[in-house]
């Protein structure tokens, strides 16, 4: 006979109820009649007898179960915490239950590498030969493949410096697919040994142009500084001496106003120009707001007008002192939008251009004079 249970419709486990003694309820005694005769006779007796023999019982969550009545017993609707505590003394947990997963990126990606069988030194160095010789994809795929952990190794010592572990996994593989394209096999050098430079290249850069937004490192010296500056500031402090960037320039080999810009930027975040940074009578002021302005102002633009046509009397009034030789070389050079060369103006004159060079250094020097005697300091004009 089989006794189900449904909770939250899951068949739970059949449990043959017994009594202390080990027996179940109602089995008989050895000794109160024949086992023998009760063995043979019980397969056909069972389907005749049923009706008239005391139902057999069974155990199940403390309560006494009548098989006879159907195959299937379905339990009274219960309290939700009966409910709980019923799933709870179940075996089987509940099927298709709602819940959220943790999913490990870089697990996941381990688990991938771990797929790839590790090479040999002659293994390698055999790969590496035919690669050199073949340039063929398949080959250099086995050597990348093979050499993947060593990316993932070298990706952990910068996990302080960079929190997503994927993104220079990523990038130290680029490196490795480099260092497998450049690699020479015949100069006895490990495969592994030569791409751990270009895997710390890759993963350094990428470091260096998404550690902000803008930019800090753009020239070799910034560059240095910006993963040296905090590792000499430490030394120097735990050598007793003061950190100072005289001393910094000294010991790292760069300009001391170097070290003070590259101090000053790392010491502080970037600040965002649309940032509110007050509020007053129900209004937010933004940074940018607050910077001065790069076009010219109305003072600026009246000042420059009025000079721009002041110079430009004064020039006319300059040209009409000059003759010959010199008004060509006023108008087609000195005062020209597209000025000809001396080379032009010599071929126009019959002269070399030397001459014409000496011609435009005496106009210039009266064009000095002329402008310095009317308008002072206030243009300056080029020698």
């Amino acid at each position: 006979m089989t006794v189900k249970v449904e909770a939250k419709k899951i068949a739970k486990p059949r449990a043959s109820a017994r009594s202390p003694g080990g027996r179940r309820k109602n089995e008989p005694r050895a000794d109160d009649g024949d086992a023998g005769t009760s063995e043979e006779a019980g397969g056909a007796d069972d389907e005749s007898d049923s009706s008239d023999a005391e139902p057999e019982t069974f155990e199940a969550e403390g309560e006494l179960v009548d098989d006879s009545e159907s195959d299937e017993v379905e339990v009274e609707d219960r309290e939700p915490s009966e409910e709980a505590e019923l799933a709870g003394d179940s075996d089987i947990e509940p099927a298709n239950e709602p819940g959220l997963a943790r999913f490990d990126a870089l697990q996941a990606y381990m688990r991938e590498v771990q797929r790839h069988p590790l090479l040999s030194s002659d293994e390698e160095h055999k790969l590496a030969v035919e690669y050199t010789k073949t340039q063929g994809a398949d080959v250099a795929a086995r050597l990348i493949t093979a050499n993947l952990r060593l990316v993932v190794k070298i990706a952990y010592e910068y996990r302080r410096a960079y929190r997503n572990m994927m993104d220079l996994v990523q990038e130290g593989n680029i490196g490795l697919m480099q260092a497998v394209k450049r690699y020479d096999p015949y100069r006895g050098v490990k495969l592994s040994s030569y791409a751990a430079w270009w895997i710390r290249a890759y993963m350094l850069r990428f470091i260096l142009n998404n550690w902000r937004l803008v930019k800090v490192g753009t020239t070799q010296a910034q560059r240095k500084l910006f993963f040296n500056l905090n590792k000499e500031k430490a030394r120097l402090t735990a050598m007793g001496i003061e950190p100072s960037h005289a001393e910094i320039a000294k010991r790292l080999n760069v300009a001391e106003s170097e070290v003070t810009e590259m101090d000053r930027r790392l010491a502080r975040a970037d600040a965002s120009l649309d940032a509110t940074v007050n509020e007053a009578d129900g209004r937010s002021t933004t940074r940018l707001e607050l910077m001065p302005s790069g076009n010219a102002t109305p003072d600026q633009i009246a000042e420059g007008t009025e000079l721009s046509a002041l110079l430009q009397n004064e020039l006319e009034t300059f040209r009409k002192t000059l003759s010959g030789k010199d008004v060509e070389i006023f108008d087609k050079r000195i005062v020209a939008d597209e000025p000809l060369t001396l080379q032009e103006l010599g071929d126009g004159f019959g002269v070399s251009r030397e001459r014409v060079r000496q011609l435009e250094a005496r106009l210039m020097g009266k064009l000095r004079e002329h402008l310095r005697s009317t308008m002072g300091d206030a243009v300056g004009v080029g020698g």
